[in-house]
């Protein structure tokens, strides 16, 4: 294949839906209840949405949408940390769009903005850098957010001010690690998944070889997988596969793009610059052990947390909502008693509301749901 249309034909979605109806048909297990595959990235989810790629499934197989949006998983008391970088009249905070939205204890980054702080969308952090050398009287501040994916950028990015040095330059680091997040999922009492749609653009940086455990430790099937709907599709017909085989291994559809090592050049910058962190707190799913990433004792004169004060405090979620249940896959989205009332993507109450890639959005916007008979506007 050679363009995007044709990981989009339908007909081949047809054969490749009746290749996953007769292979579940011969699957012993899916007699007695559903299989749980979990798509661990908010791209696939996303996807799986737009194309109605969930509704075309037979109904043994239940998709289970995973943590892998990292600002839905931004807990609140980093939003404010955040927000109180930003409130600071001697800096400038730079933030990927669709984090400026993300709600904190009391306001947005986006409600922020409208109240005089000088928040600014950058589309990478090298905007950011930018912004520094244009003001060099005001201290830009990078809200550096993401997994694996985004690391390398913000680490690169890093290693240019430092060697143009640039010093009003520093990186709120937010960023988090997939492995330690699908650990905890597996290790989770309420989960009994049995396979999972590996995330693509993550495996491109840092390969399939560190997700061997899920299939040597935990006995589960993997597939890295690509975003259309054809390798959508594909991927999961090859997990239905391996579980008729009695199998688990840590295959890779997106071929194409992931490579079995990662990408060197990237995975070395976030070496260098990045440790591990011993706990980050997750929105939802709690603190989570090496999760998290910070800079170095080496740059921690691009810190923004070292550089700036903040509260640093934990802070719960409304009672009513209930991310973390969606987050793990216990309920689903229009089952939250919030879920398209208090909770819109134009008022997101919840995280995963917030971003297109998360499962809250996705239902609103494509899955055609409508909130649950009873269902309260009461936020508290």
């Amino acid at each position: 294949m050679k363009y995007v249309d044709e990981f989009r034909d339908r007909e081949k979605a047809k054969v490749l839906i009746r290749e996953i109806e007769a292979l579940v048909a011969t699957i012993e297990t899916a007699r007695h209840r559903p299989l749980q595959i979990m798509e661990v990235c908010g791209g696939h989810t996303h996807s799986i949405f737009r194309y109605g790629i969930e509704g075309m499934l037979p109904k043994e197989i239940e998709l289970v949408h995973g943590p892998g949006c990292p600002v839905c998983v931004l807990p609140m008391g980093r939003v404010d940390d955040c927000l109180a970088i930003a409130a600071r009249p001697d800096v400038i905070l730079a933030t990927f769009g669709d984090a400026m939205r993300v709600p904190g204890s009391k306001e947005s980054l986006m409600q922020a903005k409208a109240g005089g702080a000088d928040v600014r969308m950058v589309y990478s952090p090298m905007d950011a850098l930018a912004l520094a050398r244009r003001h060099p009287d005001r201290d830009v501040v990078f809200f550096g957010i993401g997994f694996e994916t985004t690391m390398p950028s913000t680490a690169l990015t890093v290693l240019q001010a430092e060697r143009e040095g640039i010093e009003n330059f520093s990186v709120f680091c937010n960023h988090i690690t997939i492995i330690p997040t699908i650990k905890a999922i597996l290790d989770s009492p309420d989960l009994h998944l049995d396979g999972f749609v590996g995330p693509g653009h993550v495996s491109m940086v840092i390969g399939t070889k560190p997700y061997a455990f899920i299939a040597e430790v935990y006995r589960k099937p993997m597939v890295v997988a690509g975003f259309e709907p054809l390798d959508i599709l594909q991927s999961i017909w090859m997990v239905l596969k391996q579980i008729k085989d009695g199998r688990a291994e840590v295959e890779n559809q997106y071929a194409r793009i992931v490579p079995e090592a990662g990408n060197e050049m990237a995975l070395d910058a976030v070496t260098r610059v990045y440790e591990l962190r011993e706990s980050f707190e997750w929105r939802g799913l709690g603190s989570i052990d090496h999760s998290g990433v910070r800079l170095r004792d080496a740059y921690a004169h691009f810190d923004a947390e070292r550089k700036f004060a903040v509260p640093g405090v934990k802070i719960a979620d409304p009672k009513s909502c209930q991310c973390g249940e969606v987050l793990k896959g216990i309920i689903k989205p229009w089952q939250c008693k919030v879920f398209g009332t208090a909770c819109t993507p134009e008022v997101p109450l919840g995280a995963l509301m917030v971003s297109s890639e998360g499962a809250c959005a996705a239902y609103y916007q494509y899955g055609g749901m409508k909130p649950q008979p009873g269902a309260t506007s009461d936020a508290a």
